[in-house]
């Protein structure tokens, strides 16, 4: 599990953040975070735990130092052992990192 979130972060490390586009619904995203990802994630904008403690909470994601939306879609499209395999088309995948972005700082 640790080992794709390092490959991401090492990718958010030399992304720039320059070059990054408007993309996503985070409204959207929103939706599609609580009904596929709440069950194991903490999704909301507060401090709630995730309801599995290896589940990182998605403020806590969007937070990571130089975490970019090209880190989270390497994260997004990388299985890990402990999360199913959803299979995500581009435009959800846009909505979810969009949501997942709006989450900084908060």
């Amino acid at each position: 599990m640790l080992r794709p979130l390092v490959l991401a972060l090492a990718l958010a490390a030399f992304a720039s953040q320059a070059a990054a586009q408007p993309f996503g619904n985070a409204a959207r995203g929103s939706g599609l975070a609580r009904s596929n990802c709440a069950a194991c994630h903490a999704v909301g904008r507060g401090p709630d735990a995730s309801p599995d403690p290896m589940a990182p909470r998605f403020s806590a994601v969007a937070d990571t130092p130089g975490m970019t939306d090209r880190a989270l879609r390497v994260w997004l499209q990388t299985s890990h052992p402990t999360m199913p395999n959803y299979i995500l088309n581009r435009d959800d995948t846009d909505d979810i990192v969009a949501y997942i972005l709006s989450l900084k700082g908060h």
